[in-house]
């Protein structure tokens, strides 16, 4: 046995390892940034490709554990705080690209991304700015790096500000950038928090149509910013759930599998982020990314524990 068919032959085992109920989501990731870091991933794009549907239909199975009045309940009340906490970013991520040099479509994408929702957000607007292929990889580096490290530190940082699991859940859903991420670091800390986190950062994730079509009119641009239909798919099960609960048999189970089909793309989500993709970020969108994730993550933990946002 070679040492490429060596990678390959372990890759698949740990992989067919996190589908085990045993494996939580930590495990997972930490099995996959290992990985990826140590041996390195002899499948990146197409592990990119597989994380990404496997995340959205994930995130649909999740609406089958959803009640459908209390989600759009939570989703409406976190209308308001989602918009200021979006523009409040972008501002952010402006001034602070303008300090650290960053390349200017590169600051916008790597502030889009934090601001909304991570990678789905930056894929949205790269067309409507033009981005070319470098600053859009550069981008997705440094939100792909800050995302593996939230899911990572924000449940311990949590428990140690001895927040609630609603107050984690909107925290978690406000301050980290892609929705795999969010909903992970809810799950480790608990249901009442992956409810709130997914509800609030699926809220999140609507602004990316208006937003990327104000920066095309600002940029006087033509691309088009594609909508995320998982969001439709997860409110549809969760409209099923709740007008046919008789059938929880069938609910409760593709739930289940939803939750560990997450466990499986957090792996591969950590999987991917190898050595080369680090040495590719660059200081400067790497530094303006870190600074701004710290500026809105201790802005909303601050307005979540005093009472501001609920």
């Amino acid at each position: 046995m070679n040492h490429q068919t060596g990678l390959k032959l372990l890759f698949w085992m740990l992989l067919l390892a996190c589908c085990l109920p045993a494996v939580s989501a930590p495990i997972a990731l930490t099995a996959g940034l290992a990985f990826g870091l140590v041996v390195g991933n002899p499948w990146k794009n197409a592990t990119a490709v597989w994380s990404r549907r496997l995340l959205q239909a994930s995130v649909v199975g999740l609406g089958f554990g959803m009640n459908l009045p209390e989600l759009l309940k939570t989703g409406r009340d976190a209308f308001l705080y989602t918009a200021i906490s979006i523009s409040f970013t972008m501002l952010a991520g402006y001034l602070l690209g303008r300090l650290f040099k960053t390349p200017q479509r590169t600051s916008i994408l790597i502030s889009f991304g934090t601001a909304i929702c991570g990678g789905s957000a930056i894929a949205a607007m790269a067309p409507v700015i033009k981005a070319e292929a470098e600053e859009t990889g550069v981008a997705l580096a440094t939100i792909f790096t800050l995302n593996s490290v939230a899911l990572i530190i924000f449940p311990p940082l949590g428990h140690m500000l001895g927040m609630g699991q609603q107050q984690f859940g909107l925290w978690a859903a406000l301050a980290i950038h892609d929705t795999s991420s969010v909903v992970g670091a809810s799950a480790a800390f608990g249901g009442l928090a992956l409810a709130v986190g997914t509800t609030v950062k699926l809220t999140r994730t609507l602004w990316i149509m208006p937003s990327a079509l104000v920066a095309a009119w600002f940029s006087k641009s033509e691309g088009k910013a594609r909508f995320p239909l998982f969001i439709v798919g997860f409110l549809a099960a969760a409209a099923i759930k709740t007008t046919l609960p008789q059938f929880e048999q069938f609910w409760h189970p593709l739930n289940s599998m939803a939750k560990q089909s997450l466990v499986v793309t957090l792996f591969l989500i950590g999987s991917g982020l190898t050595r080369d993709l680090l040495a590719k970020t660059g200081i400067r969108p790497l530094a303006q990314g870190i600074t701004l994730w710290i500026v809105v993550s201790v802005t909303s933990a601050a307005a979540i524990i005093s009472g501001l946002i609920r």
